[in-house]
């Protein structure tokens, strides 16, 4: 079965597939659309929002300086969902804290600002991960 790849896919250099695994596929419930394993790749998906990960195993991948932990820093990835709350749970239930609690937040969109229920939460390497649910939208005055 063929699936749709989104437009804009960023790629995670990773430094243990198997506990960026837990956390993408087992606590926040993306599936694997592919993957070589041997290579260490895993393509996610969840609703739409895609990533990759591999894990950098020796040379042969776009390395512009020292993958210092936390890695990512300067970037988050805002990753829509329906409802925020049962993966709160599975978080929590993970022992995975969480880099920002919910909050509710409206950003101006031209005439309206939409509301988003949101909250951070770091990956294994440091990736900064912002999911979003959105509340509603109202009318600038």
């Amino acid at each position: 079965m063929e699936h749709q790849r989104a437009q804009l896919v960023p790629e995670l250099l990773v430094t243990d597939i198997s506990a960026s695994l837990k956390f993408w596929v087992g606590i926040c419930g993306f599936s694997i659309m592919y993957s070589r394993e041997e290579e260490g790749f895993f393509y996610l998906d969840l609703d739409g929002a895609q990533v990759m990960l591999v894990e950098v195993r020796g040379e042969g991948y776009w390395i512009t300086g020292p993958l210092n932990p936390p890695l990512g820093r300067g970037v988050n990835f805002e990753i829509k969902v329906s409802s925020g709350d049962s993966l709160l749970a599975d978080l929590a239930a993970a022992g995975r804290p969480l880099f920002q609690e919910p909050e509710q937040k409206w950003y101006r969109s031209g005439d309206v600002e939409i509301g988003v229920r949101e909250f951070l939460v770091q990956d294994p390497d440091g990736y900064l991960i912002r999911f979003s649910e959105r509340t509603g939208e109202r009318h600038r005055e």
